[in-house]
C-alpha cells in the first residue's frame, strides 16, 4: 500500500488511537484550522478544506482499492475536511472582523458537537452520501455533515448576538 495514502487517510496515524478514532480525526482538525486561519485568514481555510478533501479522495481510494471494507475506521482525513468545513464560518467572521479567532470559543465548542452530531447519526444527505459504499461517499458524507454543522454554527451565532445575549 502507498505509505503517502496512508500518511494522509490516518492524519499521520491519528486514525488508529482508539476509542472514537473518528472524534480524535475531528479532535486533530482544530489545531490545523487555527493554524491555517493565522496563517492565512478565512482564504487559506478555504485552500485547507479544498486540499484536505482532493488528498482525502485520493487516498481514501487508494487505500480502499480492493478491499471489501469501504470506509475502514483509521481512515480519518474525511473528519479533518469535515470539521474544517464546520469551523468555515468562525473563519470568515473572525477574518471580516479581524479579530482573534479564539475570542470565538464558544463557536469552537458548536462547530466540534455539531458536525460529530451529524456524522455520527447521518441525517439526510448525510447517509445519502454514506450508503454510496465508495471513496467519494466517505469523504462526501462528512463534507455534508460539515456543512450542516457550519449552518447550525450560523444559527446558534445569529440566535445569540441577535437576541439571547442582547
Amino acid at each position: 500500500m502507498n505509505r503517502l495514502a496512508r500518511l494522509i487517510a490516518t492524519v499521520g496515524g491519528v486514525g488508529y488511537l482508539r476509542p472514537a478514532p473518528g472524534t480524535w480525526g475531528s479532535l486533530a482538525a482544530l489545531p490545523l484550522g487555527w493554524l491555517f486561519h493565522v496563517i492565512g485568514g478565512f482564504p487559506l481555510m478555504l485552500v485547507a478544506v479544498a486540499a484536505s478533501f482532493l488528498k482525502g479522495l485520493w487516498a481514501t481510494r487508494v487505500m480502499t482499492r480492493d478491499s471489501a471494507d469501504h470506509d475502514p475506521s483509521e481512515i480519518v482525513i474525511d473528519e479533518v475536511a469535515g470539521q474544517l468545513t464546520a469551523l468555515l464560518p468562525l473563519s470568515y467572521a473572525a477574518w471580516s472582523m479581524e479579530l482573534d479567532i479564539l475570542r470565538m470559543w464558544p463557536g469552537w465548542i458548536a462547530a466540534f458537537l455539531l458536525f460529530r452530531l451529524f456524522d455520527i447519526t447521518k441525517p439526510w444527505l448525510v447517509g445519502w452520501a454514506d450508503r454510496r459504499n465508495d471513496a467519494m461517499g466517505v469523504m462526501l458524507d462528512d463534507m455534508i455533515a460539515g456543512a450542516f454543522a457550519a449552518i447550525g454554527v450560523i444559527v446558534l451565532a445569529a440566535l445569540w448576538h441577535g437576541g439571547i445575549a442582547s
